[in-house]
């Protein structure tokens, strides 16, 4: 089996919110060709979608996803312009996918997270892990290097020196440190780990979601803030000011009621 992209309407039983689910079991859910390409069709739906409010990313049975299908690699890596390709196109594809998302995007990490795990974990915009979970990126012991963007995603977010024991000594990193180092957002016991997403989840669902696109859409341009980002188009940015939204909270909030969004 190649592995599959499973995609939950409502997930957890609340509006507005949709699960990507990576299911590749039998391989710790680690990514074949099929599933970069689901997986960047899910994410450019889940952009167009506004009845989003989060989505979450996370993997069957325990396990997150332990890094690319390596039994497909003999079939293209071999030679440049596949490689490129596959890289270029197929994976980056997918990551700017979930990077270009303007729905708040979770994830929910257990087990193996390594290699294409980090990226992808890297993409998100809150992670939230069990404290067993482990975090890696031993693609020396492969004999290959890290793409160029997907080594600029990791070293931006998980900070330069975990990015670079990862791929020089094939460091191992538990949760708790990486929660220390402010990769992670929450970390949690596995028994604890449904009641600590669920309401982090909960809370985002209580925000502006109008407001949550357009943050997005600043921090985006925060890290490559050329010209024609929001950080520079004042007059875009501030086109809110008279929107539904807007009112509802300022007034919810002078009314001491809590807002309805």
């Amino acid at each position: 089996m190649k592995g599959t992209v499973v995609i939950r309407h409502d997930a957890y039983g609340l509006p507005g919110v949709r699960e990507v689910c990576l299911s590749h079991p039998e391989k710790r859910n680690a990514m074949s060709r099929s599933m970069w390409a689901a997986l960047e069709a899910a994410f450019v739906a889940a952009h167009q979608d506004p009845s989003l409010r989060c989505v979450v990313l996370r993997g069957a049975q325990g396990q997150f996803c332990a890094g690319g299908d390596i039994s497909e690699y003999p079939s293209f890596r071999f030679d440049p312009a596949q490689l490129r390709a596959f890289h270029e196109e197929v994976v980056w594809g997918a990551l700017r996918a979930i990077l270009d998302c303007d729905v708040p995007v979770v994830a929910l990490i257990e087990g193996h997270c390594m290699g294409a795990g980090m990226e992808l974990a890297s993409c998100c915009d809150i992670r939230i892990a069990t404290d067993s979970a482990r975090f890696g990126a031993p693609i020396g012991l492969l004999g290959f290097p890290i793409a160029p963007r997907e080594a600029a995603l990791i070293s931006q977010v998980a900070g330069a020196s975990v990015a670079r024991a990862m791929l020089l000594a094939a460091a191992v990193f538990d949760a708790p440190a990486l929660l220390h180092r402010g990769f992670l957002t929450h970390v949690s016991t596995s028994a604890e780990f449904a009641v600590v997403y669920e309401g982090v989840i909960r809370r985002i669902l209580q925000l502006a979601p109008h407001a949550a696109r357009h943050n997005k859409q600043t921090l985006r341009a925060c890290t490559d803030p050329g010209p024609r980002s929001p950080v520079h188009d004042a007059a875009a940015h501030y086109a809110y000011a008279d929107s539904a939204e807007h009112r509802e909270g300022i007034h919810a909030f002078l009314s001491k009621r809590p807002p309805v969004f």
